[in-house]
């Protein structure tokens, strides 16, 4: 499933085009370079929406790889007991 990506300009130009991509997969729709809006066919959104996620799903995704993730280390979250 290819993902398209338009600038707020280019879609606005276009909506059409961004529609016809969004009948082939996922339209990122950008606002000054970052990712604003997604349009999806109504036929993938109640797809996406029917079903809940587990971790397991959402890692082993294509898309994964485009997740940014930065936990906090584990130090900040434990500290010794008080007893």
């Amino acid at each position: 499933m290819p993902i398209t990506t338009f600038t707020s300009r280019e879609f606005s130009q276009s909506v059409g085009r961004g529609k016809l991509a969004a009948s082939r997969g996922p339209v990122f729709i950008t606002n000054h370079g970052r990712p604003a809006y997604v349009l999806l066919s109504i036929k993938e959104y109640r797809k996406i929406s029917a079903k809940r996620d587990n971790v397991a799903r959402l890692i082993s995704c294509s898309e994964a790889a485009q997740i940014e993730f930065d936990p906090p280390h584990l130090r900040t979250l434990l500290r010794p007991a008080d007893l």
